[in-house]
């Protein structure tokens, strides 16, 4: 995607929708549906370039048939570099909880701003909410060390007569307990109320042994522990972490090594509270489902991949999905391997194709090796290290499908039983090699990708024939919405129909509106927008622009918080932290407000 330069707007900022609507007399009653206006894509240089903007709005149905059409509109909440209290957003602090500086003493501000998770904690003032916020990354330092990424807390009050929401307190979070956190990406507000969050790559860790001084994770290390004599361990990282916040603010940090190590985008916990799905921004990449030992506690349970069964290989594309299963495993058992082990205690491997085929090696593609054939093989005994440590390695080897490319967000629609799952970019793997080690997935290219629909039945089997303890197995997968390529760009330059979705990366679904909405890191749309697409109607509207070069990031719905709807919505490179907001709470229990 082409870059602009746009220095005001390298930052992070809000979607809300008109607040004078909210004294309307209908606030009071309860909404039958809601139908999202779509919006132009952007014309004026202005509206390309300089603008995060939306321009669409909503028409509201009530069950009194009445109806309001209500304008959204975008509404800065902060900007990282912006003072709060004294404190700059969008910093990150070393191990020893300094603030990491430049050579001039000022600190390094991302402008990589990703997932927001805005909460409610018991014993906080009412109208007061916490909201956490990812980094995805932050600007290298003049030595060439890979800065640590950063998560913030933010301090949020909210007007009980607008719904306008304010920050007042911003702080980093500290990752200390947990070697500081890798490339934070997408993320969710997990049903009891502690955040799920990601790390976006995991470091080779077969590249790193071969040399370690110079690998990227040691570069990390260094930087974070202020350490010039730190050698990276790359197992550390590639992790789900979860946050835990309390009431006066404090932050706890894990990292789920039970989950398996990988590049994490989104994980989705279903109603069980046991149950994770997971889409993973790799290329190739697997489908991962855990089921964890307890509800609401994901520290122990069992890992198991995907194998894709086609059923179609033309655009109506579709699949039916078994399971192998990984292994069992604890967060103490995996991170005391992680500690330990390396690469070369784990696996066997060469390059050579005659040397694999004659010590009968497993041929296997993975991110890591990329568009290279790599031949392993487990050493006796190292099966569990593998299949947590080494996820995707493993995966192959055992026979799941190592293939998607760039699954990214998911959400999941209860009612219906479905789940919603981004692929970027139908493209490279997805498409048929016959040279490859396994080919499961046969598709037609479609470099704009689509999203796809899950469906899920409980107990079934794995494909040696034993149960999965959870009632939410993903069965099969379908193509629901898909972009569409154009054989010449556009006057705008575009690539890809612009009135369709072009390579969509965050997702999140809003029951009570039947919405699923969709945000584009799209190289194919000379500018990413966000989506709204109902469930029932199949209707698709653009509801939102990111200025040119930037990435549409960090979709969260909250369909009533207390008496109001929001959509967080930030963008990456130029970037924005912000929210839809105004739409009267779908549950219908909107306070009375005063006119002003």
């Amino acid at each position: 995607m082409k870059k602009f330069i746009i220095p005001a707007l390298a930052a992070s900022f809000v979607l809300s929708s008109v607040g004078s609507v909210l004294a309307a007399p209908h606030d009071q009653q309860k909404i039958k549906s809601v139908d999202f206006i779509g919006m132009d894509a952007p014309k004026t240089d202005q509206e390309k370039n300089n603008l995060m903007y939306s321009k669409a709005s909503v028409e509201v149905t009530y069950v009194d048939g009445s109806k309001k059409t209500l304008p959204l509109s975008y509404e800065t909440l902060f900007r990282p570099g912006d003072v709060i209290n004294g404190k700059t957003a969008g910093i990150t602090m070393n191990a020893n909880g300094e603030i990491m500086t430049k050579a001039d003493g000022t600190p390094y501000v991302s402008t990589a701003p990703d997932m927001n998770s805005l909460m409610k904690v018991p014993g906080l003032q009412e109208n007061t909410y916490y909201m956490i916020s990812h980094y995805e990354s932050m600007p290298k330092n003049e030595n060439g060390l890979e800065n640590p990424g950063t998560m913030s807390l933010s301090t949020v009050k909210m007007d009980p007569a607008t719904g306008k929401l304010t920050v007042v307190d911003i702080k980093p979070i500290d990752f200390s307990a947990v070697h500081g956190i890798w490339k934070p990406c997408a993320g969710l507000l997990t049903p009891w109320n502690t955040h799920l969050g990601s790390e976006e790559t995991d470091p080779d860790a077969r590249a790193h042994e071969a040399n370690p001084s110079k690998s990227p994770v040691t570069n990390f290390m260094k930087n974070y522990y202020n350490d010039p004599t730190m050698i990276g361990n790359p197992y550390y990282y590639g992790h789900v972490p979860e946050v835990m916040v309390s009431a006066n603010g404090d932050t706890s940090v894990v990292k789920h090594y039970s989950m398996g190590r990988m590049a994490f985008e989104r994980v989705k916990v279903m109603p069980d509270n046991r149950t994770v799905i997971y889409g993973v921004d790799s290329n190739p990449g697997g489908f991962f489902m855990y089921v964890a030992d307890k509800a609401q506690d994901l520290s122990a349970g069992t890992l198991y991949a995907a194998k894709w069964i086609q059923t179609s290989t033309d655009n109506e594309v579709s699949a039916n999905l078994e399971w192998i299963k990984l292994g069992h495993a604890s967060d103490a058992e995996i991170q005391q391997l992680a500690e330990t082990k390396k690469f070369s205690d784990i696996f066997d491997v060469t390059d050579d194709a005659v040397k694999g085929k004659a010590e009968g090696y497993t041929p296997v593609k993975t991110p890591a090796n990329g568009k290279k054939v790599e031949w392993l093989k487990v050493k006796s005994g190292m099966e569990k290290a593998a299949a947590f440590l080494e996820t995707h390695r493993y995966a192959a080897y055992v026979g799941s499908t190592v293939e998607f490319n760039k699954m990214e967000g998911l959400d999941f629609n209860e009612k219906d039983n479905k789940a919603y799952l981004a692929i970027s970019y139908q493209e490279n793997t997805m498409l048929a090699e016959p040279t490859a080690p396994a080919d499961d997935i046969q598709l037609p290219k479609i470099s704009a990708g689509g999203v796809y629909e899950l469906s899920f039945q409980p107990n079934r089997k794995t494909q040696d024939g034993e149960k999965i303890d959870s009632h939410y197995v993903p069965v099969s997968m379908a193509g629901l919405v898909m972009g569409e390529d154009l054989a010449t760009p556009d006057a705008d330059g575009n690539k890809a129909n612009v009135d369709k979705i072009a390579n969509p990366d965050n997702l999140v679904y809003s029951p009570k509106m039947r919405t699923l909405f969709i945000a584009e890191d799209s190289d194919n749309h000379e500018n990413c927008y966000t989506w709204a697409y109902n469930v029932d109607t199949k209707k698709l509207s653009r509801i939102l622009s990111v200025p040119g070069g930037g990435e549409s990031t960090g979709l969260q719905m909250i369909d009533n918080l207390d008496g109001f709807t929001y959509l967080m919505n930030s963008s990456q490179n130029p970037g924005y932290v912000g929210y839809f907001a105004g739409l009267p709470s779908l549950d219908g229990d909107i306070k009375a407000k005063k006119d002003k």
